[in-house]
């Protein structure tokens, strides 16, 4: 029996079936269709073996050939009916199963960053691939098998009774019995079921983790590590596997004796209703026709508790994605920012992550204003904030207090695409897509043609390195751009900014991980990306940012000091302190 959950996630699944509501009408009535062909055949059954005892002469050619032709017709209807089943019924399931993976991609592009901060990658691809191939196939077989059981049960009852009444009440007293039993253990399944697809997940996040860190791994000659920890996964995958199997096995075990059981009162009592003349030979045998049929139809709906319970367990997990919040969406009166000149100011703002403490503010009270075009420099400590005020502008988050303003309009009140497309980044760590270096170019504005890619690239420093390639800009960069070095992969994301072209820029650390000559090119790439933008640069290197228009030094205690980088030394604050300490660091290096 399903609970108040199961009913509950049928429902919402059940809009699913909307768009192909004539393809499963139709293969229902192809069930209903074979399942008729089937009970048919115990009725010819009992028709010839009575004619066979009663008069053997009766048995002519034309008596035995009509109905053997009336069979083989009904098998043919049976065949097509079956087809269309194993077709369509297959095709309406797999086109569920990609309607749920765009809603569930659909979804998963929403999710703001802090999900993202608390989520395995591995974990979401198990319940894209493995979880929705199950819903698949219970999408298509569940109408399928219930339809049919309740078909055939119903009807093999009432001919069932029209033959013998207490020997038919007699043995449906059994099939409370089943349904009790596939009751306690369907719960029990659907428990494991999840523990496995859970466990599958973590498998699945581990072998990535180590994969894409394989450089890292063999680097330390960590390789045995990596084996002891997808090891101990493994045998939890093990464990949890042979307690799924025994769980089964129990189900299973429990339904043939009880399966068994009908069988023999079936062949004792109509054996004993037969001795006694209440039922004839022919009924005897078209009986024990229908009750196989009835059991077996009992025996397949019992099976399908266990693809039931997969199904359910991925639709089950299917919703917990798509019940995941979505924290940054546009208002309802939100609208597209035009002909933006760039002015950005932090009005009041505190923030804290919302899975952090209640009173770890990582921002508190900030005041900033960035004028239109200005090039401003956020420099302090590691775990100041610097990034996190960076990501408030595009609304990567958003504040807990105050408010972020683009040329005077609160971001929140702003279409996320427009004001997401207005904002240019360059980080640190450079993604770039399996793909080309022309499908990475491109990434920035989709459909450009190839002279707005080229000059993108020249304006990066880009071009001449790209065209030296094997294929030029048709080379396959691998995967994350496993085959250009850091300089290379760098320069191809600020060509991606170039080709964006949007007013406002923020640069993370942009340059921090390159050898002095990448960061020489680079540096003249961004100094040309950045004219004519509004530009802010988050640097270590504080020797980069001397010729920025505004410093702002930004501590565990807030802003603390702004002013060009004459006017911060001048003071002998905390600007003078991290330069002087940085430039000491860096001389004692070269030495």
């Amino acid at each position: 029996m399903p609970n108040k959950s199961t009913v509950g996630m049928l429902r919402r699944f059940l809009p699913y079936y909307k768009k192909y509501w004539r393809i499963l009408v139709l293969d229902l009535c192809c069930a209903v269709l074979t399942t008729l062909c089937e009970l048919v055949f115990p009725l010819i059954v009992s028709r010839i073996t009575d004619q066979a005892v009663t008069d053997a002469t009766q048995l002519t050619l034309s008596f035995v050939g009509r109905l053997g032709l009336l069979y083989v017709l009904l098998r043919l209807v049976d065949a097509g009916d079956f087809y269309y089943m194993q077709s369509m019924g297959h095709i309406m399931g797999a086109h569920i199963e990609t309607d749920m993976r765009t809603d569930l991609f659909a979804h998963l592009q929403q999710l703001s960053f802090s999900y993202y901060n608390n989520t395995k990658i591995g974990q979401l691809m198990s319940r894209m691939t493995s979880d929705l191939f199950d819903v698949m196939e219970f999408a298509h077989h569940c109408p399928e098998e219930f339809l049919i059981a309740a078909f055939k049960i119903t009807v093999s009852f009432g001919i069932l009774l029209s033959v013998n009444v207490p020997l038919t009440l007699l043995i449906f007293l059994f099939l409370p019995g089943l349904l009790y039993v596939t009751y306690v253990f369907s719960g029990k399944m659907r428990s494991t079921f999840a523990a496995n697809r859970h466990q599958l997940g973590e498998i699945n996040a581990q072998t990535e983790d180590s994969l894409l860190g394989m450089r890292v791994v063999q680097s330390f000659a960590n390789e045995a590590l990596e084996s002891e920890k997808f090891g101990r996964g493994n045998l939890e995958f093990l464990r949890l596997k042979k307690q799924q199997y025994r769980v089964m096995a129990g189900f299973h075990i429990s339904t043939r004796l009880l399966d068994g059981l009908m069988n023999i009162l079936v062949v004792v009592a109509g054996a004993l209703y037969l001795s006694a003349g209440r039922i004839t030979v022919g009924q005897y045998m078209s009986y024990l026709l229908y009750i196989n049929m009835l059991l077996a139809a009992v025996r397949r709906l019992v099976e399908f508790t266990e693809q039931f319970q997969r199904g359910m367990t991925g639709i089950q997990r299917f919703y917990e994605v798509m019940a995941a919040p979505l924290e940054i969406v546009d208002a309802p009166d939100a609208k597209p920012i035009c002909n933006v000149r760039g002015e950005i100011r932090f009005d009041s703002v505190s923030f804290r992550y919302s899975d952090g403490p209640q009173d770890n503010e990582v921002l508190s009270q900030v005041n900033l204003t960035v004028k239109a075009g200005q090039k401003v420099a956020l420099v302090g400590p590691s775990g100041s904030g610097k990034t996190t005020l960076c990501n408030l502008i595009p609304r990567f988050y958003d504040v807990t207090e105050g408010r972020v303003l683009v040329d005077g309009r609160d971001v929140r009140g702003i279409q996320l695409k427009s004001l997401r497309g207005s904002v240019g980044m360059v980080q640190q760590d450079v993604y770039l897509f399996s793909g080309s270096v022309l499908d990475n170019i491109l990434y920035g504005r989709p459909g450009a043609d190839l002279e707005a890619v080229m000059e993108a690239a020249r304006l990066a420093g880009a071009h001449d390195f790209i065209t030296a390639l094997p294929q030029g800009y048709d080379t396959y960069v691998g995967e994350r751009g496993v085959k250009l070095s850091g300089g290379q992969k760098q320069r191809i994301s600020i060509a991606r900014v170039f080709l964006k072209d949007p007013p406002i820029l923020l640069l993370d650390e942009a340059t921090s991980a390159l050898d002095n000559e990448s960061e020489r090119l680079v540096k003249q790439s961004l100094e040309r990306l950045s004219r004519g933008r509004t530009t802010l640069t988050i640097a270590h290197r504080l020797t980069t940012i001397r010729n920025a228009d505004v410093i702002w030094v930004l501590t565990e205690r807030g802003l603390e000091e702004h002013g060009s980088h004459e006017e911060l030394m001048r003071r002998q604050g905390v600007y003078s302190r991290l330069y002087q300490m940085y430039v000491s660091e860096d001389a004692t290096k070269e030495e």
